[in-house]
């Protein structure tokens, strides 16, 4: 550490003479060593050095006592006054002075360079830079060997044990390590990874301030982003299962192998949760599940998430979601399918969950599984072109002429043919509501009141609502 006032006079070289008591500031350490010929040196201080003088340019007591005084007014540890040159003794009324504000005085003899005790000083000061620079070094490597040798987890373990403080890192609100009460007291360091993630690092107060926690900062934010790369490419690989099992070329012995693979018991029932988000679907890629899902397989099919669900908290586990979503800022959809045994079930809730997604709530509670929502669900039926070939001419007609014949079909269909209901809910004339629809046949092909076209439009109006 850097040299105290007791071991710098302690030092016979420099012959260095205290002139009173020094007892109180006998372990202080010195910041450096002040050389000063100005009657008033405070602009040039910055506490706890000492201050060397001849004392050439202090030629009345006045002087001399305002000199002492501005010493100890900005934390001066000593003053070391020079003899032989400006004064041959030091100066009663600086010894005075120094006695009633408390500051040591020690005499330097004539043959003693000022130099010579700054050197002292200096290679305290770099020696014990020198000692904290490796202490850092070891500190380092510590970390470093810990995250390699192990995992994150550890890593923060052993920068609690260096700094002697609890340590937890929050990602998305949730905590991933450690024990993040709110009720204490921490504080609160944001860890940048490259991604939206809200990584933050928790120290608990007190501890001692230490770069170190620079270091450890970066090392998170690699290990977090690093992990974060890792299950994104697993989920997109994995979703390949989902992926095939949907589109039904993953069946039998093969479907039970491959969904064994996931870590799923193709035997139990199983329940599948999607999210979905059209702001930044690539977040969803490696976003980390609240504790309570940790455990559960997810995969990224089509930009969306999916999530495995093996327990029968099916529910409460949704509502956590959405709770969760809300609190990391992400704007996404929620909808969930039955659950159901084999793989088989995992592709019939994973087409409930689909289609409870175009309801467009924040949660979407699955109805039951439709023929509906298998047509929509099939990859190889065009739906998409067929619904555009049905509504098209009708969307370009609303378009040019601010008319709201796909509402008013809409409405229609939602309300079970009912031109009364429609006319209600719309504010329109029921002949109003009968030409408009008379239009959508002549526009679309397909009839309202005909029961084959009016499913027809149905199925149409969903495909393009999915798409």
């Amino acid at each position: 550490m850097a040299i105290t006032l007791r071991a710098l006079l302690a030092i016979d070289e420099l012959d260095l003479r205290p002139l009173n008591d020094h007892s109180t500031a006998n372990n202080t350490a010195i910041t450096w060593g002040a050389v000063t010929e100005l009657l008033n040196p405070a602009d040039f201080l910055t506490g706890r050095e000492i201050v060397l003088t001849t004392g050439v340019r202090q030629k009345t007591t006045a002087s001399q006592r305002e000199f002492v005084r501005t010493l100890a007014e900005n934390d001066v540890v000593a003053l070391g006054f020079g003899t032989g040159l400006g004064h041959k003794n030091v100066p009663a009324t600086i010894l005075q002075t120094a006695n009633e504000v408390g500051l040591p005085v020690f005499e330097v003899p004539y043959q003693i360079p000022f130099a010579a005790i700054t050197r002292v000083i200096a290679e305290a000061l770099n020696a014990d830079h020198l000692k904290r620079l490796e202490r850092l070094l070891r500190s380092h490597q510590k970390l470093t060997r810990a995250l390699l040798s192990s995992d994150l987890q550890t890593m923060l373990g052993e920068l609690a044990r260096i700094l002697n403080t609890d340590v937890a890192l929050t990602l998305y609100g949730e905590c991933i390590s450690g024990d993040f009460d709110p009720q204490r007291d921490w504080n609160s360091l944001p860890v940048a990874t490259g991604i939206r993630d809200k990584c933050v690092l928790h120290l608990a107060k007190p501890y001692a301030a230490d770069p170190l926690i620079e270091y450890a900062q970066s090392l998170v934010g690699l290990e977090v982003a690093n992990n974060a790369r890792l299950l994104s490419s697993e989920r997109q690989s994995n979703g390949q299962v989902l992926a095939d099992l949907a589109a039904g070329t993953l069946t039998g012995a093969d479907a039970a192998v491959r969904v064994g693979a996931l870590g799923l018991n193709p035997k139990r029932e199983h329940a599948v949760i999607l999210i979905q988000t059209t702001a930044q679907p690539e977040r969803l890629h490696a976003l980390p599940l609240p504790a309570e899902l940790s455990s559960q397989v997810s995969v990224i099919v089509e930009d969306r998430l999916a999530i495995i669900v093996a327990h029968n908290q099916l529910q409460a586990s949704v509502a956590r979601l959405d709770t969760y979503l809300d609190d990391a800022g992400i704007t996404a959809r929620v909808g969930y399918g039955g659950r159901y045994p084999n793989t088989t079930g995992i592709r019939w809730s994973y087409f409930e969950a689909l289609e409870a997604l175009s309801h467009g709530d924040r949660v979407n509670v699955p109805n039951k599984l439709s023929l509906t929502s298998l047509l929509l669900a099939a990859r190889d039926v065009p739906l998409q072109d067929l619904a555009e070939e049905a509504l098209g001419p009708i969307r370009k007609f609303d378009a040019t002429h601010d008319s709201d014949l796909e509402q008013t079909l809409r409405e229609y269909l939602n309300r079970d043919g009912s031109v009364g209901a429609v006319a209600e809910s719309l504010g329109l004339h029921r002949n109003t509501v009968r030409y408009r629809l008379q239009q959508i046949a002549e526009l679309s092909g397909y009839d309202p009141n005909i029961t084959s076209d009016r499913v027809q439009l149905w199925i149409a109006l969903s495909a393009l609502e999915l798409g």
